[in-house]
């Protein structure tokens, strides 16, 4: 099988290599600064942008918020599904 990523070079213009599952935590940084968010369940989402903003969004069931992130905080989210778009 040929793997069309073997000669691609990592791009912010997508499409992400991989795709993990977020544990909120209001103290660790994610283990890959994520391109984008997938959230499976709606709720709340309080992130810290690759920036260093903190932030606090709304989002729908099935949402893919397309901001870098590098913490998901505990405190403030309640979206659940939470999972990071990534390039490793």
């Amino acid at each position: 099988m040929t793997n069309p990523f073997d000669e691609r070079a990592l791009s912010l213009n997508g499409p992400a290599t991989d795709i993990q599952p977020v544990t909120p935590s209001d103290s660790a940084d994610l283990p890959d600064v994520a391109v984008a968010l997938y959230v499976e369940t709606a709720g709340t989402l309080s992130i810290v942008t690759v920036a260093g903003g903190a932030r606090t969004v709304a989002v729908t069931d099935n949402a893919i918020l397309p901001v870098g992130v590098r913490r998901v905080n505990a405190t403030g989210t309640t979206a659940t599904g939470i999972h990071a778009l990534v390039l490793v």
